[in-house]
């Protein structure tokens, strides 16, 4: 009996320590990390879309650039014409004409805006907002993706050294009741003390199932997170390294680099901006226009004619039936309404950084009290086993004990847990948990190559990366 214990808690020790020999082909925390980084189709999905957001700001910047068509024309008319000529009614000289000709032409028009109430200017600032806004936007779910990475790793690990747990707890209770069974027999014990070490092996079974199905779901969504079904772990530990020494430092930190915070700043931008936009609708727009057109064959009697001309335009709006007054004002309460975003995105970072300390906080608590859990209820069983041997403890007490270091070794092991992961909330909570500051072995996406490759770009349908 005793011989089983000890191996119960060696399998535990050696599933959730931090510390000690990890197989060789032991998949690490950090190696989940990047997997999930670069492969996790929902980040994927973001980053397509900051690439989309790109586009914004070649078309706002097409507003500085002129447009050129190109016009052709080319048919068949028929011409049948009647003119009178004479000084009077009775010299009058009556003169038929009609033929078919071949009319055709071809042309082109160059249109360059000069001032559009800095409509344009403003238009391509609230593009770059946008991009950048969006950016922060990928940062939040790449922190969301890492941060459920390492929380489904330390998931399974839990889960597994939980199945262990009851596995050794079956093999106990089973031992137990076989002795029981054989002390029954020489008339040592009674019937009830077999039938509640039966009832205690029936309940460690069903425990055990329970612990199997919690790992056979964790597994799954390790899978879905990660991208690969997870092999030979290797234990996790805490970030504490990279998290700032006080709470107050993590939440001034929180408030100046989480991504949430920086994205609502951006929308106070790009609301800014949109005020401007609108109000520009009001201002007068200069164009220049340079035509060119070359015909044949207009008229029967006119075979080529050659026309150029350069025009500027000015149009001062007077009415316009009120609509631009409308999306000023709305984009004035749009302004407002991101602003008081920006104040409720602090305060709801503030809450979130506080809660994961204070959960980081317990959790280094709970690993101690869990750990002088154990050992007491080791202790425990033992002198209640001794005890029992001498006839002062009966069946139940030898159960309960045996039962009360299980859900200790259990409660270590979410303790454990916990405490890692909490580390990587209270990181994330700062807007901390990325890839540089992890020092993960991957290469870093970087939004703004794809914003260089298209910013000025002119023309073409492909797109960088070939499509």
């Amino acid at each position: 009996m005793r011989g089983v214990r000890f191996a119960t808690g060696a399998a535990v020790v050696a599933l959730i320590s931090a510390v000690g020999t990890i197989p060789l082909a032991a998949d690490t925390i950090d190696a989940a990390l990047v997997r999930a980084y670069q492969d996790n189709p929902q980040l994927n999905a973001q980053r397509a879309q900051v690439r989309f957001t790109d586009e914004n700001v070649p078309q706002a910047l097409s507003g500085y650039r002129p447009r050129v068509a190109i016009t052709a024309s080319a048919g068949t008319q028929y011409i049948d014409t009647q003119t009178t000529s004479g000084g009077n009614a009775n010299n009058l000289v009556k003169t038929d004409f009609h033929g078919v000709n071949a009319p055709r032409s071809i042309g082109a028009t160059v249109t360059q805006t000069v001032f559009n109430g800095l409509q344009t200017a403003n238009r391509t600032r609230v593009a770059e907002s946008q991009v950048s806004g969006a950016r922060e936007a990928l940062r939040v779910l790449e922190q969301t993706v890492l941060l459920n990475a390492a929380t489904i790793y330390m998931d399974y690990l839990r889960d597994s050294a939980i199945v262990e747990v009851q596995k050794s707890n079956v093999r106990v209770l089973e031992q137990t009741l076989k002795q029981t069974q054989d002390r029954f027999n020489v008339g040592e014990v009674t019937r009830t003390d077999v039938a509640q070490s039966e009832a205690q092996l029936a309940a460690g079974r069903t425990q055990l199932l329970t612990a199997e199905s919690n790992l056979v779901t964790t597994r799954a969504n390790f899978r879905r997170i990660v991208g690969n079904e997870p092999q030979a772990l290797a234990p996790g530990s805490p970030v504490d390294r990279f998290l700032p020494a006080t709470l107050a430092g993590a939440v001034d930190l929180g408030l100046t680099e989480n991504p949430n915070v920086t994205a609502a700043m951006f929308g106070i931008d790009v609301g800014f901006l949109q005020v401007k936009v609108n109000e520009g609708a009001l201002l007068p727009t200069v164009t220049l226009q340079g035509s060119v057109q070359q015909s044949y064959e207009q008229t029967l009697t006119v075979f080529r004619t050659f026309g150029a001309s350069a025009i500027a335009q000015l149009s001062v709006p007077v009415y316009q039936g009120g609509a631009e007054y409308s999306l000023i004002r709305q984009s004035k309460e749009n302004l407002a309404q991101q602003r008081l975003n920006l104040e409720q995105v602090r305060d709801q970072t503030r809450s979130n950084v506080v809660t994961a300390w204070g959960q980081l906080v317990a959790g280094k608590a709970q690993v101690a009290s869990a750990q002088a859990q154990v050992t007491a209820s080791e202790i425990a069983l033992n002198g209640v086993r001794e005890e029992a041997k001498a006839g002062q403890r009966t069946t139940l007490d030898v159960l309960n004990a045996q039962q009360a270091l299980v859900n200790a070794r259990v409660a270590l092991v979410t303790a454990q847990h916990d405490r890692v992961v909490a580390s990587y909330a209270v990181l994330n909570a700062v807007g901390r948990l990325a890839p540089q500051v992890l020092g993960l072995r991957t290469t870093v996406y970087d939004p703004s190559v794809h914003y260089h490759q298209v910013r000025d770009s002119w023309a073409g349908v492909r797109t960088p990366d070939g499509h």
